[in-house]
């Protein structure tokens, strides 16, 4: 697809973030976004201290910037035990090793949008999901006015499970967001059906499947289904009577802080809204 924006013809391709990247990284970062990250999180980043990220580069862009990135996404390994999003998994607390992946920040510059640039980062991220055999799942959260990446990530098959209620605090004012997940590896919600058959039934057992599968297996998904539901109603109703202080990460600019009152997931690092 040939962009208006660009006097040549792009080539992109997509490799593993370098620590000489740290420069470029921290400007798209800042000009995409509505708060500053401390210095902290972008070495994480480029150094790979618990944090994955590609970029997509422009093999074709002159005056000697072909290596220099236009596009990237991060992304850190949380315990599935340890996450915000335990009630939409089917979660086996017998297996605490059982991971998944959440999506910190994802970006395109400007004048390369709408060239499927995102949809590769976020591509690498599932594959890279995909091959770890304890994930379940790939996560995010989008904040509730960007359009163009809620479209994406339904175009991409993420599911949107949940609209959570003044997630975001930027510049002095509240936002929603909205939590996506996609499932790999076998992971599903525990609303979805409990059993699959390995190979089809015979004629014989046919007429005994429902009787032999069904009934067993639907009262447990009622009995998931409906403490997911409470959780959800409890978390509402705690929300409205118990307003207490929320701990603030730290950024540069007091105007821009995130609360951290629904999520477990992280310590030094908050995803922000995703720029596609």
């Amino acid at each position: 697809m040939l962009n208006l924006k660009l006097s040549h013809n792009p080539l992109i391709q997509y490799r593993p973030i370098r620590t000489s990247d740290l420069e470029v990284l921290e400007k798209i970062h800042g000009d995409l976004f509505p708060i500053r990250y401390e210095s902290e999180f972008f070495q994480n980043v480029v150094n790979g201290r618990d944090i994955v990220s590609w970029v997509a580069v422009d093999r074709n862009r002159p005056n000697g910037q072909s290596d220099e990135l236009i596009g990237f996404v991060t992304a850190r390994t949380v315990l599935a035990k340890d996450s915000d999003i335990e009630e939409f998994l089917r979660y086996d607390s017998s297996r605490s090793e059982q991971t998944l992946i959440y999506i910190l920040t994802l970006g395109v510059a400007d004048s390369y949008r709408n060239l499927g640039i995102a949809s590769s980062l976020i591509h690498e991220v599932i594959k890279y999901a995909s091959n770890i055999p304890t994930c379940r799942a790939v996560y995010l959260h989008v904040i509730s006015y960007n359009n163009p990446a809620i479209y994406l990530y339904k175009k991409m098959s993420f599911q949107c499970v949940r609209r959570l209620s003044a997630f975001y605090f930027i510049n002095g004012q509240h936002y929603d967001a909205y939590l996506f997940i996609y499932y790999v590896n076998g992971g599903r919600s525990p609303c979805s059906p409990f059993f699959q058959l390995e190979r089809p039934l015979s004629k014989s057992a046919v007429a005994n499947s429902w009787t032999i599968i069904f009934p067993r297996e639907l009262i447990k998904l009622l009995v998931t289904c409906a403490k997911s539901g409470f959780k959800t109603v409890a978390a509402k109703l705690w929300r409205k009577e118990d307003r207490k202080p929320s701990k603030w990460f730290k950024f540069k600019e007091p105007g821009s802080l995130l609360p951290t009152k629904h999520n477990k997931r992280m310590s030094t690092e908050v995803a922000m809204p995703q720029f596609v």
